[in-house]
């Protein structure tokens, strides 16, 4: 049995449906699923704000690999493609952990690189699992609370995926 924390977001077309959607496809795999946040896109594309989820997800099967499998087929099911890095996108899926899995090559890095530093990841998973640790960065409460305020200043719960 694999756990990961999944990222999702999205800013075109419908996003809560897109969402929605991967959530329904993730099916039983699913354990927890936070609420619907906007945020403000990371990067330097101007673009629309996203929404986004965490998810925690259980598979008996699934190893980091397969988990990023997995998301991309949920990408390329909401019709993803690749034009600009960090633009628009119908949907993003991201493995941020996988168990306490540290994994480096050339198609995975576990954890996700970045993850300590974005609060439209920190956040949502911060609402479904406050205990969590982020491997060798430590407790997202903790890197919630050294995150600057500028990050954490345009992240709204807004909803719940149906």
């Amino acid at each position: 049995m694999s756990t990961a924390v999944l990222s999702l977001g999205s800013n075109l077309g419908d996003s809560a449906a897109r969402l929605s959607e991967a959530v329904r496809t993730l099916g039983r795999r699913v354990r927890a699923v936070s609420s619907v946040y906007r945020t403000p896109p990371w990067g330097p594309v101007p673009q629309d704000d996203f929404l986004n989820i965490v998810v925690i997800a259980d598979d008996e099967s699934l190893d980091a690999g397969g988990w990023l499998a997995l998301c991309h087929r949920l990408e390329d099911a909401a019709g993803r493609t690749r034009e600009v890095r960090w633009g628009p996108r119908t949907l993003d899926a991201d493995v941020v952990v996988v168990d306490e899995d540290v994994f480096d090559d050339e198609d995975l890095v576990l954890p996700h690189p970045r993850a300590h530093e974005r609060a439209f990841v920190l956040v949502p998973w911060a609402e479904i699992d406050p205990t969590a640790e982020l491997p060798g960065h430590g407790p997202i409460a903790g890197l919630l609370e050294r995150m600057p305020d500028a990050e954490l200043a345009g992240i709204r719960r807004v909803g719940h995926v149906d």
